[in-house]
């Protein structure tokens, strides 16, 4: 029997390794093709439908020159031919870049298709911190 949770982990993982490079090809594999899809970058508003999503991580890409993340507090919960996973996104971006480092959590949603489960959802809101408060480790 396959262990679901761990090819859902690794779908998530996929996803987070795409945004890293910045491969629009590696990104669009990814999500499932279907217009029920949606995105919520942290500050946008809902993109819904797979070539606004896409055109949405190209614009990310052609402006961020380095991102990498580290994810803490993952939880993947299956429900039939849905998952989703819950994480918080510990991210660091280019010295000189705005923000330098942040956390965003984020659900992301995933969809069995097949023998593969594919983004349906992405929404990721930003932790805001006080100026002098200390990044939590957790």
């Amino acid at each position: 029997m396959r262990d679901e949770a761990a090819d859902v982990e690794a779908a998530n993982d996929e996803f987070y390794a795409a945004f890293e490079v910045a491969d629009l090809d590696r990104m669009r594999a990814v999500w499932s093709d279907t217009d029920d899809v949606c995105c919520v970058h942290p500050g946008w508003d809902v993109l819904r439908g797979t070539s606004r999503v896409m055109r949405s991580w190209a614009l990310i890409f052609a402006n961020t020159p380095y991102i990498q993340f580290f994810l803490s507090d993952t939880a993947v919960a299956i429900h039939g031919d849905l998952a989703v996973v819950s994480c918080a996104e510990n991210i660091l971006t280019a010295p000189g870049e705005p923000k330098g480092d942040a956390k965003v959590v984020s659900t992301n949603v995933f969809r069995r298709e097949g023998e593969r489960w594919l983004m349906t959802l992405h929404h990721g809101s930003p932790v805001i911190r006080q100026l002098n408060e200390e990044p939590d480790d957790g």
